[in-house]
C-alpha cells in the first residue's frame, strides 16, 4: 500500500460489518445493530479500500496529527459496538437508608438517598438500555460513548454533597466495564 499521507492510520473491518462512507460521514452496521457517525468537524481525510479504512492528514499539525488518533478511536469504538456492544455495571452502596432504583421508559428514578422523599430522576438516551437486577444497575448499548455517559450520569446523581465522602459512601458506583452485551 502506497503512503499518500504524512499521518495515517489504518483501521481493518473485520468480516459481518458492513461500513458505508460518504464525505466524513461513516455509517457501521454489524450484527448487533446500526450506528451512524459524523466527522465533519474533524480537518482530515477518511478513505475506505476494501475492507481496509485509512484515515489520515497530509500536511499535519500537532492538532490535525491528533485528530487522526482520535477519529480513529472512535471508529474502533464503533466497529467493537456492532460486533459485541458495551455492558456497564453498577452497584447500589448504603449504610442505612436502602436506595430503591427503577426504570420508567428512558429514565432512571433513584428513591430513598439518604433518607430524602423526593426522588431524584436521571434522563438516558433512547439508544441505552437501563435494567436494575437486585442492587446492581446494568447499562448496556451499542455505542461506548452513550453508554458511559448513562453510567456516569446515574453515578454523579447519588454524588454527596458538603460531607466528608471518606465516610458518607453511600451512592452508585461503576464496578465494572465489559465489551459485550
Amino acid at each position: 500500500m502506497v503512503r499518500r499521507y504524512l499521518v495515517e492510520e489504518n483501521i481493518e473491518i473485520p468480516k459481518g460489518v458492513e461500513v458505508v462512507l460518504d464525505g466524513r460521514d461513516v455509517s457501521i452496521s454489524g450484527p448487533m445493530g446500526k450506528l451512524e457517525r459524523d466527522f465533519s468537524h474533524a480537518p482530515i481525510d477518511i478513505e475506505l479500500d476494501g475492507n481496509t479504512m485509512t484515515v489520515g492528514v497530509k500536511w499535519p499539525d500537532k492538532k490535525k496529527a491528533a485528530m487522526v488518533g482520535t477519529v480513529r478511536s472512535h471508529i474502533r469504538n464503533m466497529v467493537k459496538g456492532v460486533q459485541k456492544g458495551y455492558t456497564y455495571k453498577l452497584k447500589t452502596v448504603f449504610a442505612h437508608f436502602p436506595i430503591n432504583v427503577r426504570v420508567e421508559g428512558n429514565k432512571v428514578i433513584i428513591e430513598n438517598f439518604g433518607g430524602e422523599r423526593r426522588a431524584r430522576s436521571v434522563l438516558v438516551d433512547e439508544n441505552v438500555k437501563v435494567q436494575v437486577e437486585g442492587d446492581d444497575i446494568i447499562v448496556k448499548g451499542l455505542d461506548l460513548e452513550k453508554v458511559s455517559q448513562a453510567a456516569s450520569i446515574i453515578q454523579h446523581a447519588t454524588r454527596i454533597k458538603k460531607k466528608d465522602p471518606r465516610v458518607f459512601l453511600d451512592g452508585i458506583y461503576v464496578y465494572e466495564k465489559l465489551e459485550g452485551m
